[in-house]
């Protein structure tokens, strides 16, 4: 009893160490952490799953939508910015609405201004300041929200990643959300071939990335949305019966994988029996 008690207080005052720094977003704790930073990277991963991949020509998003129960709608998680940028989310939908406005913004005075379209990674920073921003001042919080950025522009096709605490990247292919790392680990697989890939290809891989992030539910045309752009291709975002086709086909391939693969394994397996009859 004696031991059980001092565990239970260490562990409480531990907590209580803790909550002592995670108040306020500008409260440094004693290991250099700023946990509100945390928590909001944290609502990002509990968000549903949104990917991106890139081909020398072409972006493409694709994001898993949920809804609050059976009767209600599923939420946008991809929303269009200009005709060339797009972005996709995970995290806080209305938080993500906010940057979506503050982003057309930012390409509408642009082009108002210089009579052209704004460059992607100039907005992809000012929105990654604008998250950081958050980070250094005590009368507001943190956006709980991460963005994957679709661009085409006159340096060719981005994917970029945003997330709370300011940090922004480029990526060939990359995955935010919850059950992330399944769809991490199929684009790893097969980033190599995306290079070359037409739209119609790359939709495929994106959907298929995507298939594993569901866990007990199917992807269907309902919970699922695929976002385009590219050379010549104005953003377009493909949801309902426009998208069935792509999960037609994913599901067509899949089974014909399945079939090479079990004519493949009863094969070897014949090769054996006649190398063990010899």
């Amino acid at each position: 009893m004696v031991l059980k008690s001092a565990a239970a207080t260490f562990l409480d005052e531990a907590d209580m160490f803790r909550n002592q720094y995670d108040t306020d977003v500008t409260v440094w704790s004693p290991q250099g952490r700023l946990h509100q930073v945390e928590y909001a990277l944290e609502a990002v991963k509990q968000g549903a799953c949104a990917l991106g991949l890139r081909s020398k020509d072409f972006v493409v998003l694709a994001a898993l939508k949920r809804s609050a129960n059976e009767l209600s709608s599923y939420q946008k998680k991809i929303f269009k910015v200009d005709d060339h940028i797009g972005i996709a989310i995970s995290g806080l939908t209305a938080d993500a609405r906010s940057l979506a406005k503050y982003m057309r913004t930012e390409a509408l005075n642009h082009k108002y201004v210089y009579g052209s379209a704004l460059q992607a990674s100039r907005l992809v920073l000012n929105v990654a300041d604008k998250h950081q921003r958050c980070t250094q001042s005590y009368v507001r919080r943190p956006y709980g929200v991460g963005l994957l950025i679709a661009s085409y522009d006159q340096t060719g096709p981005h994917l970029f990643q945003t997330d709370p605490s300011g940090a922004y990247y480029e990526y060939i292919a990359q995955a935010i959300g919850s059950r992330a790392q399944s769809g991490k680990t199929y684009l790893e697989k097969y980033y190599a071939e995306f290079e070359e890939l037409g739209v119609d290809d790359l939709i495929k891989h994106a959907l298929k990335a995507l298939s594993g992030t569901t866990g007990d539910k199917e992807l269907d045309k309902d919970n699922a949305s695929v976002a385009v752009v590219g050379k010549d291709h104005p953003l377009q975002i493909i949801e309902g019966e426009e998208l069935q086709k792509y999960l037609d086909a994913v599901e067509v391939e899949g089974n014909a994988g399945g079939t090479a693969a079990g004519e493949e394994a009863m094969e070897l397996a014949s090769e054996g029996e006649s190398m063990s009859t010899s």
